[in-house]
This record gives C-alpha cells, structure tokens and sequence, in this order.
C-alpha cells in the first residue's frame, strides 16, 4: 500500500507502532522507488495517550490530510488487554482507529477537495455480532470471535461515519474495505502467541495455498483510497471465490453491518470509552 502510494508521488506517513521496524520498511521501500516521500512516526493504537500524541504531532507538521487509511490489525490472539483496560482486538482494530478518526477529522475535512476516511474489515465480520453485554470478553473470551466482532464493529464505524458526514454535508467520505486472505504475518501472531504449533502450521499452509499476496491484498484498500469513482458508504473487496482473492470490486457487506441502531450505540459505547467524540450531527436511526 505504501509503495504503491509513493510510486505515485504521495506523501505517506507511515504510523508505526514500532518505529525500527517502520524505518527498516521505508529503507525497503526507497531502495525500490527513490523518489518516495516518506515519514515514519510512533503510533500504538493499544494506548489512546499514543493515539492523541500522534494526532497532535501530525496537526503541527502538516495542514492537510487527503487520506486515513484505518489499516491496523491485530488477529485471534490470546485474551489480553490495552493500555486502557480494552479487550486487545476490539481495543487496537476498532478502538484505537475510532479516536484516531476523531482527533484527525477536523484536519480532513479543512483539507482542500474530497477527503476520505478508509476502515479496513475482514470477510470474518459476516457470522459476527457485538456483545454490548460482554463487549471486553470478561465474562467468556473466543479469539475467533472477539477478531470478528472488531471487523464487524469496523464497518459498523465507517458506514456511521459516513450518514453522519453526509448529514454534515462534509467534505470527506467514509469507505471500507477488506483484503481477502492475503499472505501476511497477520496469521502468525495468534499461534505464536498461544503457543499452538498446528495452528502456526495450519496457517502457513492455508497461505501458501488459499491466500493472495500482501500486494494484492492492498489492492482493496488502495482502490478505496484513490479510486475518484469510490461513494461514500461503499465496501471493497477481492471478486474471487468467497471474495479470498482477485481484483477489487464493490461489495455488500453482512446485514449486521448495516444495522443503524447497533451502529448508534456503538458509536456512544465507543465515545464514552475513549473519551473521544466526533463534531458531527446524531441521524436518526430510520435516516439512510
């Protein structure tokens, strides 16, 4: 994604939770393309002070943001928590990228043109559901199901974003997107850290053998990103079997997803909970 972006003469801020392995990946990138433009700053979505230090950082270093791509991710791991107390997945994947957003709203919508906000989701969204009665896994914790309901909590999030800026007659778009299963280090973490060999082996079979590449992975994404025909509102993912792999199109999402009540009380669990909101008018659950 990066790359591609840089081909094209972007500018790209590489927010990094580790900031050597960001440097090592724009040394990678720049051997490749020469001419790319880019930073590589800290930022740890498990910490909401991180995320409000990043925000504040990127407000003094620049007066324009045309893209923020929401594309952190953590999957199927053991139970484990945040700085702030939140289940890890729904704390990183949707937590984390709901008060990035906010803090940096206000710096794309002042952004000359068209402006977008792009959430990456998972195809694990579609048998997925939000317990607001359990919303932290305290009580009963699935690494499975708490990455689902953080994909699904995704989409939730950017198509509420997006009803809420079209009622704000903003300038910016809210999109989402998914990669399909791409080939990344993404499948590793939750073996590894659960110490479970066939799982690990099991991953690494399913992605030599199912998955696309990172590259093609990105292509959603990217397409979400700069794609001039994209509307506010719109899913992209790859068209192949079960939308695993293949070229960008727009899709449809789970019913869930487009519930817009359990949108709105997400959207007020999640400002309650980091302490965060948004400057944009409430719509009424029947507004489409």
């Amino acid at each position: 994604m990066t790359k591609a972006l840089a081909e094209q003469g972007a500018h790209v801020v590489m927010a990094c939770r580790s900031i050597d392995r960001g440097e090592d990946a724009k040394r990678e990138i720049e051997a490749e393309v020469p001419e790319a433009s880019l930073t590589v700053h800290e930022l740890d979505l498990a910490d909401l002070d991180s995320v409000a230090a990043f925000a504040e950082w990127f407000e003094s270093m620049y007066d324009e943001l045309h893209v923020l791509c929401n594309n952190a991710g953590i999957m199927a791991i053991p139970r484990k928590e945040t700085t702030d107390g939140f289940e890890y997945q729904f704390g990183v994947n949707h937590l984390g990228h709901f008060a990035l957003t906010a803090h940096l709203l206000p710096l794309l919508e002042q952004t000359p043109g068209t402006t977008r906000v792009v959430t990456q989701s998972s195809v694990a969204h579609r048998n997925s559901e939000i317990d607001f009665e359990d919303l932290q896994g305290e009580q009963s914790y699935s690494a499975w199901d708490a990455y689902g309901q953080s994909k699904l909590a995704n989409l939730l999030f950017a198509y509420e974003l997006d009803r809420r800026l079209r009622a704000a007659d903003a300038s910016v778009i809210s999109v989402a997107c998914h990669p399909g299963w791409a080939a990344t280090n993404l499948q590793r973490r939750g073996p590894e850290q659960s110490g479970s060999q066939l799982r690990l082996w099991m991953m690494k079979l399913a992605n030599a053998v199912i998955a696309q590449s990172a590259e093609r992975g990105a292509e959603p994404m990217l397409y979400a990103a700069t794609d001039p025909g994209i509307e506010g509102g719109e899913y992209v993912g790859p068209d192949g079997f079960r939308n695993m792999r293949g070229s960008p199109e727009i899709q449809e999402s789970s019913d869930r997803s487009y519930d817009v009540d359990t949108a709105k009380r997400l959207w007020e669990v999640s400002e309650d909970l980091t302490g965060v909101s948004f400057d944009l008018p409430l719509v009424e659950a029947n507004w489409q």
